[in-house]
Parts: structure tokens; sequence; C-alpha cells
């Protein structure tokens, strides 16, 4: 009698603004999938998750134990968003799950990354079904057999990958953006210089004599493989690392270290990483949020004044939000929360505007809303832009890319036009 093997069902759940991602996977972990998916059902699951890895962080700094990291001096909170996720899928491959669920897996790493994790997931499929939850069609892994949307917490199987994927996304309205309330003055064209700077780890080198220059108004994406530096090539110009300390690093026209305090260099920057949207899980309006932009303050604890409401109401009105503009923030699509994001960041008009994965996560709909407003903001201000991205976003216009490439002394920094 011959036996055949039994096939794993694999299955690619597309994900977009109106999904409630939360919901699902707490319904896997808590042993009561939808309908079509019983199959799993009292079955052993593993979750390559931001929230599965924020677990990890939060377990790593309430004990300092390393769980995830033991083959490294990091912590899994420096690395970069790229290595956490490599760091949490080699310690589920140590165990044997039933089931493996990804949520969007692609995002934060670089093309060699994903290409050998296709290779992987594609062996491990053969032993173990693979859920896949999907912002961007191209991200289908090539094995799966099943598809579905989410829809709120509604599980919908579908027939193809194009049905049943409308975003319900509003588009940005004509005219210009709004000019800042008070332009912040600068006395020098460059904003950000490095000069042979370089960084190491203990005996890991991270940066290998990096020059680079930003000037006023510039547009620049960041570039570079996971572990490359990115991370912290970003967090020496903001000044939350001391490594910059004794370089020759200079912002805004002024070396570091030679008396500006972080607050003074951040007042002249805006930011924004999508980790940023869980500080603000509170009561606080879109009209505040804005206004929140001006203060640099997380919520807003001061009545505004008309001339701030008017800057508000200019911005929310562009981005087609005006009439959300007493809704709380927590109430809107994880898509309408980055455009508010973004608009808090630049409603002053920042020396410095930087991006990091700003579309992480984001379904192909609102990463073309978002890179239209960035390419906007970039073309009708005099702010200088900086776009951490691994993925090549079709429509993004950078003026000038920065790649940092790896070699064994430390990652070396290359430029060029777009």
């Amino acid at each position: 009698m011959n036996s055949t093997k039994k096939k794993h069902s694999h299955w690619g759940i597309f994900v977009n603004n109106t999904s409630d991602r939360a919901h699902f996977i707490n319904t896997l972990t808590h042993g009561s999938p939808p309908p079509p998916l019983l199959f799993l059902k009292n079955k052993t699951g593993a979750m390559l998750t931001n929230a599965a890895l924020e677990h990890f962080m939060m377990e790593e700094d309430r004990h300092d134990l390393k769980l995830l990291t033991t083959h490294t001096s990091q912590s899994l909170r420096s690395m970069s968003s790229g290595e956490r996720k490599k760091v949490l899928l080699r310690n589920i491959l140590k165990s044997t799950p039933d089931f493996i669920l990804l949520d969007d897996p692609f995002d934060n790493l670089d093309l060699d990354s994903q290409l050998d994790l296709k290779k992987r997931l594609e062996v491990i499929a053969r032993e173990t079904s693979i859920l896949q939850l999907i912002s961007r069609k191209r991200d289908l892994l090539p094995f799966i057999d099943h598809l579905a949307h989410l829809k709120g917490q509604d599980f919908i199987p579908l027939k193809n990958a194009a049905t049943g994927l409308s975003p319900g996304l509003q588009t940005l309205n004509t005219g210009e953006i709004p000019p800042p309330l008070y332009p912040m003055p600068q006395t020098t064209r460059s904003l950000v210089q490095f000069k042979n700077v370089s960084v190491r780890y203990g005996d890991k080198n991270i940066l290998n004599s990096i020059h680079w220059t930003v000037h006023k108004g510039e547009f620049w994406q960041l570039m570079g493989m996971n572990g490359s530096g990115k991370t912290t090539l970003l967090s020496m110009i903001t000044g939350d690392n001391p490594k910059g300390y004794g370089q020759d690093l200079y912002l805004f026209g002024q070396k570091k270290g030679t008396g500006e305090s972080i607050w003074e260099l951040k007042e002249k920057m805006g930011y924004f990483t999508p980790a940023m949207t869980d500080k603000f899980a509170g009561y606080h309006t879109l009209e505040n949020m804005v206004v929140s932009g001006l203060t640099d303050s997380i919520g807003l604890y001061t009545r505004p004044n008309e001339a701030q409401l008017r800057l508000a109401a200019d911005w929310l009105k562009l981005i087609g939000l005006w009439k959300f503009r007493h809704s709380h923030f927590h109430e809107l699509t994880p898509g309408q929360q980055r455009l508010v994001m973004i608009v808090r960041a630049m409603v002053k008009h920042p020396l410095l505007l930087i991006l990091d994965e700003p579309t992480a996560g984001m379904d192909d709909a609102s990463a073309e809303l978002l890179i239209h407003l960035v390419n906007k903001m970039a073309r009708e201000s005099d702010t200088a832009l900086i776009f951490v991205s691994h993925r090549i976003e079709p429509g993004l216009r950078p003026d000038l890319v920065y790649e940092l490439d790896m070699t064994p002394t430390g990652s070396v920094g290359t430029q060029r036009p777009t």
C-alpha cells in the first residue's frame, strides 16, 4: 500500500487599512481560529510578529537577560528592525511548531535577506503550515495555496489576489503644502556633515570612515543591508547615540559635543518611524496631534491659538482628514495615522526631516499615498529629507542616494544621484 505524504496548507492573508491584525493574531494565540483555519485548532504555533519582538525586548529590559541574542554582544533593542526579525526566526526554527504566522515578513529586510528568507521558508513549508499576513501583493510567497482578506475582524477567503482588497483611502487635495508659522533660521548651508567618522562596538566594526554631507533642501534616500549601520548613522544625527562625540560630526553647523543640547538639535528636526505611533495611544484629537508637532510634545497640554489651529486645519485639509479633526488619533486606520504623524513631523518645516521606514506594514495603496505626500513636501519646501527604506518604492523621487556597503572593517558609504 502506497502512503501519500500529507500536504500542508499555506495561507496568504491580505491586510490593509481595515484589517484588525491584533484580533486575528489573538484568535490564533488562544486557539480559536476562524472556520477556514480550524485545522490549526489545538496546534502549536510560532509568531514572527512585531508584538512577539516587543515582548522579547521588554523581557530583556526587565530582567537584563539575553533571550534571543546570546550569540552577540548586542541587545535586541539596539538592533535594526531587520536584524531583530532574523534573530526571532532563528529562535523559532529551534522548535518544531505546527504552524508559523509571518506578519509582513519582508518589511525591514534588505533584498538579499528577502531572497534568503524566501528560500528558507520554502524548505520549512514542506513540514510546517505557513500563514503569511501580506500588505504588498508582490510579497506573496510562491508556495501559498490559499488566499484570504482580513476585513476588520472578518476572515474572508478569496479566489485570487485581485479581489476584495479595496483600502478605501482618501487622496491628497490640490494646493501647495502650508507654510510654517515661523521659518527656522539657518546660517550654514550644510545641515549634517560626517567627516571620516567611524563607529565600533566592542570588536565589531560598524562604520568605516564615513563622509556624508546633507545640504538644505536636499532629498536623500539612505540605503544599505541589514546591519550595515543605518540605525547607528541616524541615531548619531538625532543625538541619541554617544558615538558622535569626539568625532568630526557637524549638526547644523556646530561640531557635536561643543555645547549644544539634545533638545536644541531635536527642535530643528522632524522624525518619524512607525514605532512612534504607539506613544500616542491616548485621546488626542487630530487637531491637537498636528499642533503638538510645533511644541515637540507627546500630546498637547496648552490651549492652541488661532494661528496654530488654522495651520492644523490647512494640513488636515491637504491630506483629506479635515472632517475627522475632532476624532481621536487611535480611532484612525493605520494608514491615516501614518499621514498624520508625518504631517506632525513636518508642520514646523524643520531644517531636517528623517523618515525611517515610513511605509513598513502599509498596503500598496496606502504606501502610494504616503509617497505622494513625501515627494510633495520635498518639492515644495526648503526642508532636507532623509528617507530610509529597504524597498524600492515606486514613485519615490529622491535627488540623491547614500548607500552603506558592508566590509570586514565596517560599512563604507557611497553617494550617487538617482
